[in-house]
């Protein structure tokens, strides 16, 4: 599988962004998908996963209620909406692929085995 993240920006305190990640290979639609992010001088972490069906989805709490993600497997697309941003939403944001039978949510980067090259989003207060 290969990922292509796409929609980063900088957006001010209280907007909006949309990322988009694209995906290519037949186990796409057959795994869990998550995005990640990286703030600078601090580790990857876990910020929403979405099931292989898209009927389960987990949340980090710090963007609980403000993230939305989901996806489209005809259009091999994983989304992450991000309304209410904050500075601390400030990262580079990856999107990343369960490999083959990884069809629910997952919050370790360990269990990602498929990587997107990571996108910029900057929120300015």
């Amino acid at each position: 599988v290969q990922l292509q993240a796409s929609g980063g920006g900088l957006v001010r305190t209280g907007e909006s962004l949309g990322l988009s990640c694209v995906g290519s290979g037949r186990t796409f639609a057959n795994a869990a998908l998550g995005w990640f992010r990286q703030a600078p001088g601090k580790e990857r972490e876990f910020v929403a996963s979405i099931s292989m069906s898209g009927g389960s989805t987990k949340y980090a709490e710090l963007v609980k209620g403000r993230f939305t993600i989901s996806r489209d497997n005809n259009k091999k697309t994983v989304y992450l909406q991000m309304n209410s941003a904050k500075p601390e939403d400030t990262a580079v944001y990856y999107c990343a692929g369960r490999g083959l039978g990884g069809v629910g949510v997952a919050t370790m980067i360990s269990e990602y085995p498929y990587w997107g090259q990571g996108t910029q989003v900057t929120v300015s207060s």
